[in-house]
């Protein structure tokens, strides 16, 4: 029977990731020649070549694309098992990897992610800002443990966790608008409306709200696409331009102005916000710190007012 170690399978994955026996080893913190030897070691085991070392970068042969999968999945379990028995102990080490989508990043993370390191020096906390299709996608592949991100998201491998609801307002730009004016959806003039490119669900949301069939150019002959809210906001504030932001950006006082924010009437849609978990996750003790914290932060700033209605974010 082969034998095949747990260091030999991770020297395999940095290649494979990063398609350079030296770039490995660095990531690896081994020399080149150590991973080299284990891998070589390896594939004499199984009688088969799991790179071909002749292209730049190095990429798997058609024998190692077979086993590749299962590499990562033997070496996922391996650190999930590790996790799990720290689950048994009191003291709060490891890591946690977290994915936050770009729509909630710049406001949520400021309000706790400085007490969440202070207080616990020992958790090394990864946060990545991707969108809301990568969190899933990460997630169900065991590399990242936790998605902060809309919900709900319907998928077998995956559970979430509500933490709060929180409510759009209307931003209008327009100095014409009334600064006591409550607007119904019907009220927002869709060929002055800004968002972000597709990629994003809250974008999926506002158009869901707004009643949107298609794409829209703004101001006739410009069409925009863009990531970033600040991007967005800034171009609002050039064009007289109108969106709608959940409540929490408009805390940000160096980017939103007040005079521009108006309530919707009843039903107020909102989006929830809550945390998303592969259904194997082990690291409960810190998904309840994470929740905990979170929910701390928020609460003094959001007031779920009655008669809403969440929107998907799909």
């Amino acid at each position: 029977m082969t034998s095949i170690t747990l260091n030999q399978i991770k020297y395999v994955l940095a290649v494979e990731k990063t398609g350079s026996f030296s770039a490995a080893a660095q990531e690896c913190y081994v020399t080149q020649s150590t991973l080299s030897t284990m891998i070589k070691k390896l594939e004499d085991a199984l009688d088969i070549s799991l790179f071909d070392r002749k292209q730049k970068p190095v990429r798997l042969t058609e024998e190692g694309s077979k086993l590749i999968a299962q590499f990562k999945l033997v070496y996922r379990e391996s650190q999930n098992l590790t996790e799990l028995v720290q689950e048994t102990k009191k003291d709060f080490f490891g890591t946690l990897s977290i994915g936050v989508i770009p729509t909630l990043a710049p406001y949520l993370l400021p309000m706790f992610l400085d007490d969440l390191v202070t207080e616990f020096p020992d958790i090394n906390f990864a946060v990545s800002e991707i969108t809301t299709s990568k969190i899933v996608e990460k997630l169900k592949l065991r590399e990242l443990d936790v998605g902060i991100l809309s919900i709900p998201i319907q998928d077998a491998k995956l559970e979430t966790i509500s933490l709060y609801k929180e409510e759009f307002l209307v931003y209008d730009t327009s100095k014409s608008k009334s600064t006591h004016k409550k607007y119904k959806i019907k009220d927002i003039d869709i060929n002055r409306l800004w968002l972000l490119e597709e990629s994003h669900c809250m974008t999926n949301q506002i158009e869901t709200i707004c009643n949107l069939q298609k794409s829209r150019k703004v101001n006739n002959n410009l069409t925009f696409e863009s990531s970033s809210m600040l991007t967005l906001i800034n171009l609002i504030h050039k064009n007289k331009g109108v969106t709608l932001l959940p409540k929490l950006t408009t805390y940000q006082n160096n980017l939103v102005n007040k005079k521009f924010l108006y309530p919707l009437a009843p039903p107020i849609p909102v989006r929830e916000i809550g945390l998303a978990i592969h259904v194997n996750f082990y690291k409960k003790r810190m998904l309840k710190i994470l929740q905990k914290k979170i929910m701390q932060a928020v609460k003094p700033k959001l007031d779920t007012p009655r008669n809403i209605k969440v929107v998907n974010p799909f």
